[in-house]
């Protein structure tokens, strides 16, 4: 069987989000910045596949289940029955959503160098992979530098989303890791908040010439509710955010980096494939939970076709 087009590799979590803080439920979803792309980008029409490793209990099989729901391949993900699948919680107040994590030794965090599909990312044409795929243990780190090796020796591309969780690591050794990971990314997908922190610059502009400095040739600024800054070396575009009634923004950026790749993958140009991940992610947003208010390709269609920026 050949490998999906898009290998997306990471820690997939279990989430709980606290819809309302009055009341004493929680809604269950799933969660992990790239198994989020990689349904983002499986519901852009997208081939998907997913590396990782999971525990051998109850939220693994609830992966395994969506995963095949959502048509993202994941036959070489690996089921170990000495660590946990990870878990999150969400919680939202004034100023935004907050995260809480049990994720401490989990599955995906012991998969290493040596537990890579090597076959399957080779035969991918775009790996996507992110700084919490790096920054979950030092054995994670190293799998996603071999991972992006083995993805350049084979003549394909590398997305590199910074997605910086400082309760994982120290700027210091986020900035180390992910310059370096970028450096040899053909895509850099940064939020402006993490670029700010990574880079120590405040400026749109200056923040996509540092990363196209570092080696991509394809930078997109995520930049929220502002939008996106898209740029080659050759041209740059600031691309408008759609305005809708945002209730959780959980998941929006990895939407965007889903939606983003899938229409690369799909022959569109940066910039095109840019509005469409706006908006995608916009409509994310309008709903809780990381993955359930994702949208389908038809609805993104429908919106963009009707939607005032």
């Amino acid at each position: 069987m050949p490998s999906p087009a898009l290998v997306c590799l990471g820690e997939p979590m279990i989430e709980f989000n606290h819809t309302d803080p009055r009341k004493p439920h929680w809604l269950q979803g799933f969660g992990g910045d790239t198994s989020n792309a990689a349904i983002a980008a499986a519901r852009q029409g997208a081939s998907v596949g997913y590396v990782t490793a999971l525990g051998q209990d109850l939220f693994g099989d609830r992966f395994v289940d969506l995963w095949q729901r959502e048509n993202v391949d994941c036959a070489r993900v690996v089921r170990r029955d000495d660590a946990h699948t990870a878990v999150y919680f969400v919680t939202h107040d004034a100023q935004g959503h907050q995260f809480h994590y049990l994720r401490s030794d989990s599955a995906a965090s012991r998969l290493g160098p040596a537990d890579l599909p090597r076959d399957y990312l080779a035969g991918a044409r775009i790996l996507h992979l992110s700084g919490i795929s790096q920054a979950i243990s030092p054995a994670a780190r190293e799998a996603g530098f071999a991972a992006i090796d083995i993805v350049k020796e084979a003549g394909c591309r590398v997305s590199y989303d910074t997605n910086l969780r400082l309760k994982l690591w120290p700027i210091e050794q986020a900035r180390d890791v992910i310059h370096a990971a970028i450096a040899r990314a053909d895509i850099a997908l940064p939020s402006f908040d993490d670029a700010t922190q990574l880079t120590g610059l405040s400026e749109p502009d200056a923040i996509v010439d540092f990363y196209l400095r570092l080696g991509p040739p394809i930078v997109a600024l995520k930049l929220g509710k502002d939008g996106a800054l898209v740029a080659t070396p050759r041209e740059r575009q600031r691309i408008a955010a759609y305005r809708v009634e945002a209730v959780d923004a959980t998941g929006a950026g990895d939407t965007f980096a889903g939606a983003f790749l899938a229409q690369l993958l799909d022959g569109s140009d940066p910039v095109t494939a840019a509005r469409w991940a706006n908006a995608a992610a916009a409509l994310k947003t309008t709903g809780f939970g990381a993955i359930a208010p994702m949208p389908t390709r038809a609805a993104v269609e429908a919106f963009i076709a009707k939607a005032p920026v």
